[in-house]
């Protein structure tokens, strides 16, 4: 074998540590039938570690702490590699392979890395690559070249984020002739944005795919499911014959890589080549099958308006409030198994009732599979997730009854008095219990926690409410004309535990805003801040005594707080800095302001509807309105209530499981603390009976997992068997519109903020639309500033819809994939009355 270029057929170029991970990849798919790869060489990595090695080594050290600043080491590491000297020895085995396929031919040099197109870290065009190059210097230059891009600055950040060692990396380059390309393109035997196994998505322009790669072209969009072809977009580039080959070819070596794979491909003269293929990272993972059989999940993240990872504490913990419900950890989320649910009407009924009012898109999503007779008769017997009303709804229907016929927000008092009895008697029982009857009272006081989240007199006056909202609605088309009239009438409410909480982070501005040195304290502590801290600057002492007053509130609260891993405001405070700082910019006394104007504007429409209802119905007919539409106002803000007591009965868990945890690692039983995150309760328990032992490997493994996980889009629903169902909306909406569900009314237009996680609300400025994922109470106090919201998930009743109500903030939530495809800064209109996003 020659030593430094080798055949791209010759099988020993499948080794990634010779060829590189694009040159293995395709000297493999050379010996896959039915598949054309060009012909062409592999400069290997002997090449490269016998010049260019050399040069780098001097810059190990610095290249271990690159991610900082990777920018002028790579343009120093270029420099040298770009003066490297090739061996004559070297030169005579590219002249030689390049005679043998032509003096006149062109060719594509493309860098083939060891650190690229693996099966879990692909990151495709990291480095360089050439195309349309001819003769000897030219190629040798594109080579050199090649070995040099692999110091380029975002490969050497790539490497440093995803902890590769950087004396482990070579480069190979892949010398090609060049396709005279009618059309290429890129071929994904999944759909990437979906993570549908069972869809092929194909891009395709005219000439080379350089076009596409580069973004200079719009490519023409095809998917092929089911045997089925849908084009999608104007521009045909492909018929119909050329589709259904390069899906079939594209499965073939998707079969031969045993993973769905991205494929770039070309045609000339009706052929079609293959240039590259490498694993799609992005897709979900997909949920287990314990029998085989293609079985049925639905995202509970979904239906909780929560979508982020839980660590497996936190899974454990939703595993003992619900025996009746089958969970699964995929890919960090709770999926729920629906399969036998889906075998009978009722069962199927069952579904209807809890998904119609939570996930419109997950509803229609299941009415898919519904109409699939065969798949339903084929589902093996087994026992069903039960979806059933909780056994307090009879007592709770009573309790909401008399709560109607009082009408008195006093009652609420003695709900919260109630709750907060039972978070005390917690409380009490657990600074009395150490070691394992510590976390065996954790693990029984979840089912008292259970009946507190379900108490009637909670549970009753907020499904009077809920089943208010269509009749006052109903009233106000028939009085006023109006749709949605309910979502006026509640931009204010007489109780609301979770707007309380956007006020007290209101009035911890109003405390600083006038001191320049605690404003800059509070911009530039991080993570280092500290209420003590700040009671040493002048005039900090009031700003102190504010957060105090929040953390004493709403400590135990934070982002993704179902999640029982997720550090409190109370165990990060700086969580809180991002909110506190986006309200300093707002004039002093905002927010008060801003729940006053809510509160007339609700007053206003209140009176509207009602004296439009005694001029037309009657003085007898009116009154029952007034008192539906002021119950509705007084009780609503109740919705917010479960969760901040479910959260303090948290913090109480939380803390005693890690004062345990703390203690077993002292004992030498942990290796630290945190580690218990990625464990369950009964793991935990095991330690002290001896009944477990820690595998740290596995831990670490999960670490990493967790790593990627959180990166990943969950889909709604999701076979075993790699489909993923999506549902649409049922509306007209404009061209080229996000259609989502209306929640709130108005319509804004306004510039985009797009914010991913809370530590960057301090982006937000006033009259921005704040563009995320999902939203929590967490949340909250950022709304102050913001001119309208819209979610990827959420419905009617969740947290951003009662609260963009209650601030009469236009809103629009499940507009799914809005992060993405809204861009930070770009201007949107967001009407929140017909429940779809615009880009202006």
């Amino acid at each position: 074998m020659s030593k430094y270029i080798v055949n791209i057929a010759d099988p020993s170029m499948q080794d990634i540590r010779l060829a590189g991970g694009k040159g293995a990849s395709l000297s493999r798919l050379t010996g896959v039938g039915g598949t054309n790869v060009p012909e062409g060489y592999i400069v290997t990595t002997d090449a490269y570690k016998a010049f260019a090695e050399p040069i780098v080594r001097p810059f190990s050290e610095k290249l271990s702490g690159a991610l900082h600043d990777p920018a002028s080491l790579s343009e120093e590491i270029k420099t040298a590699i770009s003066a490297v000297a090739l061996s004559p020895d070297f030169e005579a085995e590219l002249k030689t392979a390049l005679s043998a396929m032509g003096d006149d031919t062109l060719f594509a040099v493309r860098s083939s890395a060891t650190a690229e197109d693996l099966t879990d870290a692909s990151f495709a065009g990291q480095q360089d690559s050439f195309l349309n190059v001819r003769g000897f210097d030219g190629i040798k230059s594109a080579i050199i070249s090649c070995c040099a891009s692999l110091y380029n600055e975002r490969a050497i950040s790539y490497r440093a984020k995803n902890r590769f060692d950087e004396n482990d990396v070579s480069m190979a380059v892949v010398i090609q002739k060049m396709v005279n390309a009618s059309a290429a393109g890129v071929m994904f035997t999944a759909d990437p944005m979906s993570s549908d196994r069972m869809t092929v998505m194909i891009e395709a322009v005219e000439g080379l795919g350089e076009e596409l790669v580069s973004g200079r072209r719009v490519p023409a969009t095809y998917s092929v499911k089911g045997g089925a072809v849908e084009k999608k977009g104007k521009e045909d580039v492909l018929t119909e014959d050329q589709i259904r080959r390069l899906s079939e070819i594209g499965k073939v070596i998707e079969k031969e890589y045993g993973c769905p794979q991205d494929i770039e491909w070309a045609i000339e003269n009706d052929v079609i080549h293959i240039v590259q293929s490498r694993a799609i990272t992005t897709l979900y993972p997909l949920p287990p099958s314990h029998d085989g059989f293609d079985r049925c999940y639905v995202s509970v993240g979904h239906m909780q308006a929560m979508t982020d990872v839980m660590l497996p504490l936190g899974m454990s913990f939703w595993g003992y409030m619900s025996d009746d419900v089958k969970m699964e950890n995929v890919g960090g989320r709770i999926f729920m198994d629906v399969t036998h649910n889906l075998s009978s009407a009722i069962g199927r009924q069952l579904i209807i009732q809890k998904m119609s009012n939570s996930d419109e898109l997950m509803y229609d999503a299941l009415k898919k599979v519904w109409s699939r007779k065969q798949y339903l008769r084929s589902i093996p017997k087994g026992k069903a997730s039960k979806f059933a009303l909780p056994k307090t709804i009879v007592p709770a229907i009573l309790a909401g009854r008399r709560a109607y016929r009082r009408n008195d927000p006093a009652m609420i008092n003695a709900y919260e008095q109630r709750m907060e009895q039972s978070i005390n008697k917690t409380s009490e029982h657990l600074s009395k219990l150490s070691g394992k009857a510590a976390i065996e009272f954790v693990r029984d006081d979840m089912r008292t926690l259970m009946k507190d989240l379900m108490a009637p007199e909670g549970l009753g006056p907020l499904l009077i409410t809920f089943y208010q909202t269509k009749s006052i609605d109903k009233a106000g088309k028939e009085l006023l004309g109006h749709d949605s009239v309910s979502t006026d009438i509640c931009k204010w409410l007489g109780y609301n535990i979770t707007s309380e909480m956007g006020r007290l982070v209101s009035r911890i501005a109003d405390a600083a805003r006038g001191f320049s040195e605690v404003v800059s304290y509070l911009e530039n502590a991080g993570d280092a801040f500290d209420v003590e801290q700040l009671r040493t600057i002048e005039g900090g002492d009031l700003a102190a005594d504010e957060f105090e007053i929040f953390f004493q509130r709403f400590g135990m609260r934070c982002p993704g707080e179902i999640d029982i891993t997720k550090p409190r405001f109370a165990e990060q405070p700086s969580k809180l800095l991002p909110s506190v700082i986006a309200d300093i910019r707002l004039p002093e006394g905002f927010a008060e302001q801003k729940l006053a104007q809510g509160k007339l504007e609700s007053d206003r429409a209140v009176n509207e509807l009602v004296t439009a209802a005694k001029e037309k119905w009657g003085t007898r007919k009116a009154k029952r309105l007034e008192k539906k539409v002021t119950f509705y106002r007084n009780f609503l803000g109740l919705r917010e209530s479960p969760k901040y007591f479910w959260m303090k009965r948290y913090w109480l868990y939380k803390q005693a499981i890690l004062r345990e945890a703390e203690a077993l690692a002292g004992e030498g039983k942990l290796r630290s603390a945190q580690d218990v995150y990625y464990m369950s309760l009964d793991d935990l328990l095991g330690l002290y009976d001896g009944l477990f032992e820690p595998d740290y490997a596995k831990i670490d493994s999960l670490r990493e997992d967790y790593r990627h996980w959180e990166t990943l889009t969950p889909p709604r629903l999701i076979f075993s068997g790699g489909e993923v169902v999506t549902g649409k909306y049922k509306r007209e909406i404009p061209e080229g519109a996000l259609p989502g569900i209306a929640v709130s009314n108005g319509t804004i237009e306004g510039r985009a903020r797009v914010i991913l996680d809370i530590k960057d609300a301090h982006r937000i400025e006033k009259g921005d639309i704040l563009v995320t994922k999902f939203t929590d109470p967490s949340w909250t106090p950022a709304f102050m500033s913001i001119a309208a919201l819209v979610t990827e998930i959420g419905g009617m009743a969740t947290h951003g819809a009662v609260i963009t109500r209650e601030y009469g903030l236009p809103a629009v939530v499940g507009a799914v994939n809005a992060t993405k495809l809204i861009k930070d800064g770009q201007r949107i209109r967001v009407n929140g009355a017909e429940g779809y996003v615009e880009l202006l």
